[in-house]
């Protein structure tokens, strides 16, 4: 029987408890879940606390190094100096490798443009934030120092105001914290994956972010919408404000903003211009989803685009074919591109080695607490430099009281060792005291110097006191805060870079439709909100128009198919659409309910009908409290069929008449106490904002509110003289019974 051959010791292998591959001879077994303890854990909180999310200053560990390295090279006031040494230097703090450093230089960089306030003051090619393909140069090309704003990064740091702890080798020691004067958290975006979670901080303007700060110290209470309105991002563009939304965010720190593209129509060469794209795409991610949507046959308006791109900044072109309106083809590459996307938020941050997910008002509240921190170690930092300086120059006021006397102890003294311990015995002073005054040159030993020493002891004596005063007053400490939150919103504030759009119009998505055609046809509006669109044909056909029970005709216009309707109603919004989208009808059809049709909200009800034909008149709101509002038809004009405006008009009181008009006319105003008035609608400016509360037209007496409006030729009015007034408001004159009107319909178009 063959013997089985004995296999060689070193290739017996074992698992280790602490996870390592051992050549030994026997194997031990271990619990997946102690590996993962052992060996997993320690990474991911490595990952988490040291790399991927940022701390309550607005940095991530690596930027805090380099920026740190940087100041330690004194690039906060010289010169540039080339990338690499810079990098070279930072290895001395951050051990992840000279591609890693330079890429975490470049996100701060202003020639990168991915921060509103970028940190590293850069010379060369950086690339672009908007650009997937523009590539930065290496290090040994560009050149770097820090931008002034580090100032306000770095202040105070050598006055004990954050932890400094030991590098990786414990060589050297670095902040553990930058003491930032304002909340760089919020101003710089930032974005980190983590394991098991992650971190995405939008950008906010720091003029903003500073009044906010402020608004809160004084007010726990503030509405931060008032003061911060929305993010700003570094590359503009426009940013679709959601009220609910935002305060969503505000308050849990999660949720996702909408940003769309900034453009501008080029009538000469029949072309639009992209100026501004979301922070969250890039300029190739764009335009590859254009051609894709040309190759599918999905949009056929455009000839050509291209990135032009160059030194004056980013700017893609498209060229229209002919007949393309611009307007509704953008909104359809709003829909299908990243010209429109979201920036989602994750505000999730370090506090005290632990990562929270805050509201805003939350990362304010930790900020304030971590610098109040960082305040009072700066103050008792120089009450202690202020009393070891005054602690010497007591010293030196107990010498003045016999110069000679010190100059014979020095001058009899035979051992050197024994001057300290002389004059500590002669003066009654300690030793820091007496090695003072044993330091002082032979030429100083006078009562002219020592007197011109001892003068600051009143002043460092009052100026410890306040500062005493300042560390014992929550008051104060507050002030001095809000006052350095001030000095660098003035300084270092920018105006806004994304452009904020309150009124967003909802766009219903449509699929392109074939040519509307055009024919005449005659609309009937009933009191209930009921139309019909009956053709001329249909209408020499039909009989007696069929209305609902209790309801009755407000209003019929000729007009064509193609004409826009602007339907106004109780909640103050405008629905806008075309007459093809109604059927043809019958007069023995009730109708369209446009409630129904148009998708009105719960209760919502129609006010007014008005045709906007060429959109060239303009459109009167008569308000229960005498106001009326003179708004331009063009306020409504937009190029895409069916939309929902809100704002239509103002909500600060109930409308009670709706009038649209091609020119301006003479109006008669009833109030309910049997007043009435008459005047030019020439009288009143035409307003550019849709919810504008307008102008008072009638003076009314107590309880009495505007009750009609009709046109002049329509009141049956004889005596007009007698209620004409020149000038508004006007108080009217009460009603004769011959100029009583008769019951005016409550529709006019």
């Amino acid at each position: 029987m063959a013997r089985k051959k004995k296999e060689p010791e070193q290739n017996k292998k074992k698992i280790n408890t602490d996870g390592i591959m051992g050549l030994v001879g026997s194997t031990t077994e271990q619990a997946i879940s102690e590996t993962l303890e052992i060996n997993y854990m320690p990474y991911a909180m490595s990952v988490i606390v040291s790399r991927a999310i940022p701390e309550i200053d607005g940095f991530k560990p690596s930027h805090r190094k380099l920026l740190y390295t940087m100041y330690k090279m004194g690039l906060l006031s010289g010169g540039r100096t080339k990338s690499a040494n810079i990098v070279g230097q930072t290895m001395r703090l951050n051990p992840h490798g000279d591609a890693a450093i330079y890429e975490t230089m470049v996100r701060l960089a202003k020639g990168n443009e991915t921060l509103l306030h970028p940190f590293v003051d850069s010379k060369g090619n950086f690339g672009k934030v908007y650009s997937r393909d523009m590539a930065y140069a290496a290090a040994r090309y560009t050149e770097a120092k820090l931008d002034p704003i580090c100032a306000e990064i770095f202040k105070d740091i050598d006055s004990d105001t954050v932890d400094m702890v030991d590098n990786y080798d414990a060589t050297m020691k670095e902040p553990s914290l930058l003491p930032t004067t304002f909340p760089n958290v919020l101003v710089s975006a930032n974005q980190g994956i983590a394991v098991g979670m992650a971190s995405n901080i939008c950008s906010f303007n720091l003029k903003e972010v500073c009044d906010t700060t402020i608004a809160l110290m004084k007010n726990p209470g503030h509405d931060i919408l008032e003061t911060l309105p929305g993010p700003d991002f570094s590359t503009g563009a426009e940013l679709l404000f959601d009220e609910a939304t935002t305060r969503e965010i505000y308050s849990t720190g999660r949720g996702s903003f909408k940003l769309r593209a900034k453009w501008r129509y080029v009538k000469e060469g029949n072309l639009i211009e992209i100026t501004e794209i979301p922070y969250s795409t890039a300029t190739e991610v764009i335009m590859d989803k254009v051609a894709e949507l040309i190759k599918a046959g999905k949009i056929k308006e455009i000839a050509d685009m291209r990135d032009e791109t160059d030194l004056g900044g980013l700017k893609l072109t498209i060229d229209l074919k002919r007949g393309v309106e611009p307007e509704k083809l953008m909104q359809k590459l709003f829909r299908l591109t990243p010209l429109q996307d979201s920036f989602p938020c994750n505000f999730n941050v370090l506090i005290a080695g632990m990562p929270r997910v805050m509201g805003v008002g939350e990362i304010l509240e930790e900020w304030v607490a971590w610098r109040t921190d960082c305040v009072k170690r700066r103050i008792f930092f120089q009450i202690q430099k202020k009393e070891d300086r005054l602690h010497l120059l007591k010293g030196l006021e107990r010498i003045l009281l016999d110069i000679d006397k010190a100059i014979a102890i020095i001058r009899e003294t035979e051992l050197e060792s024994e001057v300290v311990p002389n004059l500590m015995i002669g003066f009654g002073i300690d030793e820091i005291q007496a090695n003072y005054v044993a330091e002082i040159k032979l030429r100083n030993i006078n009562k002219e110097y020592i007197l011109k020493q001892t003068r600051a002891i009143d002043d460092l004596e009052r100026e410890i006191s306040d500062l005493q005063d300042i560390l014992n007053s929550s008051r104060k400490l507050k002030n001095v805060i809000i006052k350095e939150l001030q000095a660098v919103s003035d300084k270092f504030g920018k105006p806004r870079r994304t452009q904020i759009i309150y009124h967003t119009e909802q766009i219903e998505q449509e699929e392109e439709v074939e040519e509307i055609p055009d024919y005449p046809v005659t609309l009937f509006v009933s009191r209930e909100g009921y139309m019909k669109k009956i053709t001329q044909q249909s209408l020499r056909m039909s009989g007696e128009q069929k209305f609902k029970e209790g309801d009755s005709l407000a209003f019929s216009v000729e007009t064509t198919n193609r004409e826009e309707l602007l339907v106004f109603t109780d909640k103050f919004q405008c629905y806008k659409s075309r007459l093809s989208d109604f059927a043809d009808g019958k007069a023995s059809q009730l109708g369209d309910y446009l409630p129904q049709k148009l998708g009105f909200e719960a209760g919502e009800t129609v006010v007014q009908v008005v045709l906007a034909g060429d959109y060239k008149g303009f459109v009167l709101f008569f308000f229960e409290n005498g106001k009326v509002a003179k708004v331009p038809l063009s306020a409504y004009e937009t190029k895409t069929n069916r939309k929902k405006l809100t704002g239509a008009y103002s909500d600060k009181s109930p409308v009670r008449v709706i009038v649209a008009l091609n020119a301006d006319e003479q109006m008669v105003v009833y109030s309910s106490d049997g007043r009435a008035a008459i005047f030019s609608t020439a009288q009143l400016l035409p307003k550019t904002t849709r919810n504008t509360q307008g102008v008072a037209v009638l003076t009314l007496k107590k309880k009495a509110a505007l009750d009609r409006a009709v046109l002049l030729e329509n009141s049956g009015i004889v005596n007009q003289s007698r209620y004409r007034t020149k000038t508004i408001p006007s108080a009217g004159a009460l009603l004769k019974e011959e100029d009583s009107p008769e019951k005016q319909d409550s529709f006019e178009v």
